[in-house]
């Protein structure tokens, strides 16, 4: 049961390691109308940011890859995972700090992703291996993972197939990781990442090998 002397911002890091219940939480304590974007940046807090991370990563999970919308979805995971490494919290413009959102808008979207987020909770388990999120450095390293994640899905690899499949499969489930203080989660999504380099890796070879070819039947 949420305390009711916790600030609604509180109630939504401490009331529940459920992701449904996170975003149901989230949607009882909007107002009517419209919400400061401050404002609902607390009502998130850090977990809500993960989960912002894991909304915007999630068009992703398709074997085609979206050009320009991969860079500016992976610049915002960036600042995310940057402020996050820091300790910092989002920072953002004044006049974009004060930018209402409209409510029933709002309430549409978490609807949406409420649907998404109960499939996501069948492979995360709250408290899992939960040493390997609380350890500090260990803390420091995932976070730095989450970074890494962003960059690579920022990579301009174009049409190839998967190219934004992967980064965002590995962003996800470091979120969800964070979020359920879910070790294995954060393994897997670390997994990810170097499956991810591994593929890339393998791109730029066999570009590199094509080029080569290429140029010897041309100099032949």
């Amino acid at each position: 049961m949420t305390d009711l002397h916790l600030k609604p911002e509180q109630q939504f890091e401490l009331a529940t390691d459920s992701l449904g219940d996170k975003l149901r939480l989230l949607l009882a304590e909007l107002p009517e109308g419209s919400v400061p974007l401050h404002r609902l940046l607390k009502l998130l807090g850090r977990d809500g940011l993960m989960l912002l991370v894991c909304l915007l990563s999630l068009v992703f999970l398709i074997p085609v890859s979206i050009p320009g919308v991969s860079t500016l979805f992976g610049l915002v995971i960036l600042l995310i995972a940057i402020n996050r490494l820091l300790g910092r919290p989002l920072w953002l413009p004044k006049r974009l700090r004060h930018q209402p959102v409209a409510t029933l808008s709002l309430r549409n979207a978490l609807d949406k992703a409420l649907k998404a987020f109960s499939r996501l909770e069948k492979i995360s388990r709250p408290h899992r291996l939960n040493w390997l999120t609380t350890t500090p450095g260990l803390h420091q390293v995932n976070n730095t993972a989450l970074i890494l994640g962003a960059l690579l899905l920022m990579a301009p690899f174009g049409f190839i197939p998967f190219s934004n499949t992967l980064p965002a499969l590995a962003l996800i489930l470091l979120a969800l990781g964070f979020i359920q203080r879910d070790g294995l989660c954060i393994l897997l999504g670390h997994g990810a990442n170097l499956v991810t380099i591994a593929y890339f890796g393998g791109l730029i070879a066999g570009g590199g090998l094509a080029l080569k070819q290429a140029a010897q039947q041309l100099g032949g």
